[in-house]
């Protein structure tokens, strides 16, 4: 019978307290973050101590591959100028991401809204995709002068076609069901783009702005190397000319810094926005 009544206890025990967390525990997610971060950080740390040993043992000048403490004394004793520069870089990434997202989705939502208008004019997109953008820079410095404007307008060139391809998938991976369902109930073209295509192309249109950031990063030092007296890519110019190799690497190292930063915000947006706005049941969000 003790055995019984203890086993009915047991069965009668609230699921909540079985499944309770014993206190002083951290949070779930904080282990998840944690065990997705130890892999690169083993990595990364693994790769910077074979770099510092094979510079030593190999005997390599330092013109040539600088140490990661060197490296690293470089971005504290080149704090100030370092800090300067990654701000004008980093004004013209956002600048330039903010236009290159701008001009991805209306181009995107003028080719899913106008059939006539894919057709005509998404091959020439592709087209221009093509053209070299460093051939650009030069053009547009002479066009807009040495300022941010010219710089932001390379970076919307090389960025938004991510941006306006991804978007255009996902306004067009619909139910073709559901939208003959809403057309036959009387649902308006601009109302089936707002209230389904739009939504459901959110997951689409953050894959291509992830992607845009990263190539907005790249655009910027391109642009400032073609012609600049400011910033990032300016320092690496600058640094190379002078055979100053440990900060060429400090440059680069604070530009991965950036880019890396401003993807995990987008990832960061995305996740406020897909809370806010989820994907309407029976269409297809990209997993």
């Amino acid at each position: 019978m003790t055995g019984a009544s203890e086993a009915a206890t047991q069965r009668e025990r609230p699921p909540a307290l079985a499944g309770r967390r014993p206190a002083g525990a951290p949070p779930s997610r904080l282990r998840s973050l944690v065990a997705q971060a130890l892999p690169s950080l083993f990595v990364a740390v693994a790769v910077l101590v074979g770099w510092e040993l094979a510079v030593e043992i190999f005997n390599v000048s330092e013109f040539v591959l600088a140490k990661p403490t060197e490296i690293l004394a470089e971005l504290s004793a080149s704090s100030e100028l370092l800090r300067d520069a990654a701000g004008y870089t980093l004004q013209e990434i956002v600048y330039g991401f903010a236009l290159s997202a701008a001009v991805g989705i209306a181009i995107a939502l003028v080719l899913a809204a106008w059939r006539l208008a894919d057709r005509a004019l998404y091959p020439l997109v592709v087209a221009f995709q093509t053209v070299p953008k460093v051939a650009l820079a030069p053009i547009f410095v002479l066009w807009f002068g040495y300022g941010v404007f010219p710089k932001m307008l390379l970076i919307a060139t090389i960025a938004f076609f991510p941006v306006a391809l991804n978007m255009r998938t996902g306004l067009y991976a619909v139910d073709r069901d559901l939208l003959l369902l809403l057309q036959s109930v009387g649902a308006s073209r601009w109302e089936i783009l707002r209230k389904v295509q739009i939504p459901n192309a959110l997951p689409y249109l953050f894959a291509g702005l992830k992607i845009a950031i990263t190539f907005s990063v790249i655009g910027a030092v391109v642009a400032e190397f073609a012609g600049s007296s400011q910033g990032l890519g300016y320092l690496i110019e600058f640094a190379s000319t002078q055979l100053d190799t440990r900060l060429v690497f400090a440059a680069l190292l604070v530009i991965s810094i950036l880019g890396l930063a401003l993807y995990y915000g987008v990832g960061l947006l995305e996740r406020l926005v897909s809370r806010r706005y989820p994907p309407p049941q029976g269409l297809n969000p990209v997993g």
